[in-house]
């Protein structure tokens, strides 16, 4: 059978081009077939299924687990990160079981718990930056992150504990910061352990560092038996199956990894790409600075979320440079139509969230950042998706935007900042996900103090 607009570039210069250069690979596809088309890559079998129109990604998300079912195998490739426990490679009710287990933690009260804790961190990290000294944005992002993370999966603080892993989990992560380091997940045969010069080598030694830490933390958490912790390891553990048993240390380390490097990638990057577009947009950052200074000197985590401007210039920043190009795959089940084209099973349809969120039909000039469109349109979960959809849509989604939020008014509010470079930061591939390729250069001019007056912008230096 013929699938739906195949791309007629070599199979391997398309998977070449897809490791190294997607966003490239998918906007050029997309000018030849605005709404769909067959690419030949790597990650998710040989041959996929490009979805971008609102129409075909809602009856894939509308028809999750029956004409279209997420497959966990699919998301093998990223089984040398994450563990074969994964939620994101189990399926059906196991996979369903797992996400129940975990939901709770990152939302309600227990996230509202961390809305100064997040604050706080933010403070914290930037005050300890000199005046007028170029940094990464991307790097203090990561900082205030892997700590709030930590805190929420693993409920540590402080202590010996917290540092290591606040250093090893970043240096195992930071191998893949580029796209040629990234192909390492994407083709085989480059993961060879030639010991801890080379870089599968390295990535391995970290890794089972991470795990020695991890494995320790289980059995010290199942000794101690505290039924009053409420972080999602201690969940996790008491939590019990239809049959009554306990998961597995291994089952444990694999959905905590899990919750961690996709927690961190995304929602560190989100962050860097926020702060980029508010000081590469004077007027942007001028109403927003408004919008904040209505809420007082001492506003609570719960007012600064539901400001309606901050909210649209973090949907804006997720839907210009949305972190994950991709929805998770769907393969179909039964013959199907999608757009007027049969499909088969067995295909893998992926509902592209990059090329969904730049269509001109949905957000005019779509290379333009422009917040106030969130505020005149009420955009649909086919037309507007950062997370993903269905069943599989991001289960940390709540915290991330929560601490995105939070953590962009803090420092707006808090300090001056500007950009070091006025070049565009251009999105390239870290790992799985499109992050700023030269993580975000800025300098700190000074502090900001709200005033009532017409003149609200002091300069006095950050220690």
């Amino acid at each position: 059978m013929q699938l739906p607009n195949p791309l007629k570039t070599p199979s391997f210069l398309q998977k070449l081009q897809w490791v190294i250069d997607p966003v490239s690979y998918m906007e050029n596809a997309a000018q030849q077939y605005p709404d769909i088309f067959t690419g030949r890559i790597v990650g998710f079998g040989d041959t996929v299924v490009f979805v971008n129109h609102p129409q075909a990604i809602q009856e894939i998300l509308s028809n999750d687990r029956k004409k279209f079912v997420a497959i966990g195998k699919m998301n093998k490739i990223g089984e040398p990160l994450v563990g074969e426990y994964s939620v994101a490679l189990l399926e059906g009710n196991r996979h369903k079981q797992q996400r129940q287990l975990v939901m709770p933690a990152f939302h309600g009260e227990r996230m509202l718990a961390n809305g100064q804790l997040i604050c706080d961190l933010c403070t914290k990290v930037f005050n300890q930056l000199p005046l007028n000294q170029h940094f990464l944005a991307r790097n203090l992002t990561q900082e205030i992150t892997l700590q709030v993370l930590l805190q929420v999966i693993l409920g540590l603080n402080e202590g010996e504990k917290l540092q290591k892993f606040k250093h090893l989990l970043p240096q195992m992560l930071d191998l893949f910061r580029s796209p040629f380091s990234s192909s390492l997940l994407f083709f085989s045969f480059l993961q060879k352990d030639l010991g801890a010069w080379s870089s599968w080598g390295k990535f391995l030694c970290d890794r089972q560092q991470i795990d020695k830490l991890i494995y320790a933390e289980i059995n010290e958490r199942r000794e101690q038996n505290d039924s009053d912790r409420i972080d999602i390891l201690s969940m996790l553990i008491s939590a019990r199956d239809e049959a009554g048993q306990p998961m597995t240390n291994q089952e444990l380390r694999d959905q905590l990894m899990t919750l961690m490097v996709a927690g961190y990638e995304t929602t560190v990057t989100a962050m860097a790409w926020g702060l980029y577009w508010i000081h590469q947009k004077p007027l942007v950052r001028e109403k927003l600075l408004q919008e904040l200074d209505t809420l007082g000197d001492s506003p609570d985590p719960m007012s600064i979320y539901r400001l309606p401007y901050l909210t649209a210039v973090c949907n804006e920043s997720l839907r210009i440079h949305p972190v994950v190009m991709f929805s998770f795959p769907r393969v179909v089940q039964e013959p199907v139509e999608l757009l007027g084209h049969p499909l088969e099973p067995g295909t893998v349809t992926l509902p592209s969230i990059y090329l969904t969120h730049q269509r001109e039909d949905l957000y005019p000039q779509p290379k333009e950042f422009q917040p106030e469109r969130f505020l005149k349109r009420q955009f649909s979960p086919y037309e507007f998706l950062p997370f993903g959809g269905g069943v599989r849509r991001c289960i940390g989604e709540a915290l991330a935007l929560f601490q995105m939020k939070l953590v962009l008014a803090t420092v707006l509010s808090h300090y001056q900042l500007a950009l070091v470079d006025q070049r565009t930061e251009r999105p390239q591939r870290r790992g799985f996900t499109l992050a700023p390729s030269n993580g975000v250069k800025m300098v700190i001019t000074g502090r900001r103090v709200r005033q009532e007056s017409l003149v609200n912008m002091t300069t006095t230096p950050v220690f």
